[in-house]
């Protein structure tokens, strides 16, 4: 259960280096990438709701990473964004937060962090995915039970939800 991921970076050694290290050490699935602010939200809009992760870059070839964070704020949930820079001041950190991302990494000293944050975020998914397995069985079994009560194949139940079975005179 890979994380769909998103890289939006301009600079295409940092980018062929962090698609080969994430997909190497981390279940992340590079289905999209970028070099622009318009690339990027065009890219994350039109799959909206199907990507699990964006990795932003701050500057970008055309326009800013700030601006491709603030057009993520209505996402799922389930849906992260991380700021990627060299420039991980506390001022940009503090902007970033304020704008939605749910971590900011530095590229000179912390990509091992991000690398872990990575593979948290897949064992969380992979998490959710098996309680939503879980809840689809479960619905699917009630709705089983409810058409075979219908039918007159199975016990009646109490008010409490309790089967009553009568024993053969």
């Amino acid at each position: 259960m890979a994380l769909i991921t998103y890289l939006a970076e301009d600079n295409a050694t940092i980018l062929t280096n962090l698609i080969e290290t994430l997909q190497e050490i981390t279940e992340v699935r590079v289905m999209g990438c970028g070099a622009t602010q318009a690339e990027a939200a065009r890219w994350l809009s039109l799959h909206d709701g199907h990507w699990h992760l964006a990795i932003v870059d701050l500057f970008l070839l055309e326009g800013s990473g700030l601006a491709v964070l603030s057009g993520c704020r209505n996402r799922e949930p389930y849906q992260k964004v991380v700021l990627l820079t060299n420039y991980a001041t506390p001022e940009v950190r503090k902007r970033a937060a304020e704008l939605g991302a749910d971590a900011i990494f530095d590229k000179s000293n912390e990509l091992d962090e991000l690398l872990a944050y990575c593979v948290e975020q897949t064992a969380e998914h992979k998490k959710v995915k098996v309680q939503e397995a879980e809840r689809v069985a479960v619905a699917k079994s009630q709705s089983q039970r409810r058409k075979a009560g219908a039918l007159g194949t199975m016990p009646p139940q109490s008010a409490h939800g309790q089967t009553h079975f009568t024993r053969p005179t």
